[in-house]
């Protein structure tokens, strides 16, 4: 088989098990943001694309439904055994189209990784219920059955890993699945494709529909599509709710954050230092759980602010290929921009500039899309860099009086994905997660992404939906439960009965 990944210069679907060439006519180009050249065309799907995949996913559903749990995970074991043999390929493919360092990219495939194990366990996370004899001769236990066709719309700063939240626990389950990949970096989805047909996948169970809006909204009004995931802006997650829910699908719709991580006076400086330069600036701060804000409690912040500062201006940004790159470049050139844009937007509003990103250059690399780590202080909760998410290397010092107005600060947040407290008082991090209203939180722990048999979601308006990514709520979301009652003539007696039933 002719890899999709490579088939020609151009990125096209992968459609019933093999790839497909876009009807529309229209394309994209795809850029290597440490270089700024064009590496490739991505082509866009059309209305009639989106047909195609639907009526793909929706003609092998039957058969691999039917299929024993068992079976499933067979087939699962073998696609996580190619993916440990690629895993390296993979990383490179990430750090190519993305330009996160290739260390970073390794993380990110090892934690999509993770999730495929969790799926492998399939058999036991679809056991039902049982009780004998809930009434005379009655007998009542439930199952899980999947819903059908499920799709799952996916973000550029994790082109590997937010694909495997969503699709192991969907195919695993039962269900037939469409990926929308980011169309910035969509060539681990097509290789994610093949690496399934390799292992055995049934053709149609697993689609690529590379494309934009046109796209999206072609899965969201989709009668067959039952289900929709997504990742990414809250704007974009709201509309996919709301869009998804009117037609009648299950959604599950994770946005933005504005993580903050408070350092309380008692906290280990060095570390909380360690801890907010990897978690500001790691994969140049496209990491929906990247750490944006530092909330510095009393007089702590003179003591860390000079030491961020000296940090953050010697950070090493360099090609991610590179193996001792700290950062590598933005994603795009019109990213790059908008936080740039962010950095002047915060300087007119007052707030100190100690270290300033804006203009970095790397040698032999200059028109890729690199900016430096910036650093503010003296940031304020009504200033935009505070309140709106940036989704860059930019790190906001907030000062505050005491642990309460910390919390006070964090809660008031209209975003509520991850927070951190640093602390060596067990009273403080207790109360601190007890009181913090926030879906995901680390003690000491600066980017508390849960693993794989845990599940991933925040709270306010950073998750729209009732049920987090992967773990067993991932289980839940791609399945519908049936609660069956069974009796048997002997056991039934005369005469209808017209009351409600009860247990006797």
């Amino acid at each position: 088989m002719t890899p999709a990944y490579s088939s020609s210069a151009d990125l096209t679907h992968f459609i019933n098990g093999q790839p497909v060439a876009a009807s529309s006519g229209r394309s994209q180009a795809v850029y290597n943001p440490t270089t700024g050249a064009v590496a490739r065309q991505l082509q866009l799907a059309s209305a009639d694309d989106v047909q195609c995949a639907v009526a793909a996913a929706q003609a092998a559903f039957p058969a691999w439904a039917d299929a024993p749990p068992l079976r499933r995970a067979r087939v699962m074991f073998k696609f996580l055994e190619l993916l440990n043999q690629h895993r390296d390929e993979i990383a490179a493919m990430i750090t190519a189209e993305h330009g996160k360092v290739f260390t970073d990219a390794q993380g990110e495939v090892t934690r999509g990784i993770d999730i495929v194990e969790f799926a492998c366990g399939v058999p036991q996370l679809l056991k039902g219920d049982y009780t004998e004899q809930v009434s005379t001769g009655i007998d009542n236990w439930t199952l899980r059955q999947p819903l059908g066709v499920v799709a799952g719309i996916t973000p550029f700063n994790f082109p590997f890993m937010v694909p495997m939240w969503m699709a192991p626990l969907a195919i695993a389950t039962g269900n037939a699945f469409i990926l929308k990949p980011s169309e910035r970096d969509p060539s681990p989805s097509l290789f994610i494709a093949e690496l399934f047909k390799r292992a055995g996948l049934p053709d149609g169970i697993f689609n690529v529909l590379q494309g934009d809006k046109l796209a999206v909204d072609g899965l969201l009004n989709h009668p067959d599509v039952k289900a929709i995931s997504f990742v990414g802006s809250t704007p974009i997650a709201q509309y996919i709710y709301e869009t998804g829910a009117r037609n009648g699908k299950r959604v599950q719709a994770l946005g933005g954050a504005k993580n903050h991580m408070v350092v309380m006076p008692d906290a280990d400086i060095e570390q909380a230092v360690d801890a907010l330069i990897g978690a500001a600036y790691g994969s140049a701060g496209e990491r929906c759980m990247a750490i944006s804000v530092a909330v510095l409690v009393g007089d702590v912040a003179d003591k860390i602010v000079p030491k961020l500062a000296e940090r953050a201006r010697t950070l090493k940004i360099k090609n991610g290929m590179e193996l001792d790159a700290e950062m590598g470049p933005i994603v795009t050139r019109e990213a790059r921009d908008r936080i740039e844009n962010y950095i002047a937007i915060g300087v007119e509003e007052g707030a100190k500039l100690v270290v300033d990103g804006r203009g970095h250059q790397v040698a032999g690399f200059e028109n890729g899309f690199f900016t430096g780590g910036t650093l503010f202080d003296e940031v304020k909760p009504s200033m935009r860099i505070y309140k709106e998410e940036i989704f860059g290397p930019v790190l906001a010092c907030v000062r505050v009086a005491d642990f309460a107005q910390a919390v006070e600060l964090v809660n008031a947040h209209e975003y509520g994905n991850g927070v951190a407290c640093f602390t060596s008082d067990g009273n403080v991090a207790r109360e601190f997660a007890r009181r913090i209203q926030v879906g995901m939180v680390g003690i000491n722990v600066p980017i508390p992404v849960p693993m794989a048999w845990q599940g991933f979601g925040g709270w306010k308006k950073s998750l729209f939906g009732d049920m987090h990514a992967y773990g067993e709520e991932g289980v839940r979301f791609y399945t519908k439960q049936k609660s069956i009652m069974q009796r048997w003539p002997a056991s039934i007696g005369k005469g209808a009965e017209f009351v409600m039933p009860t247990s006797r």
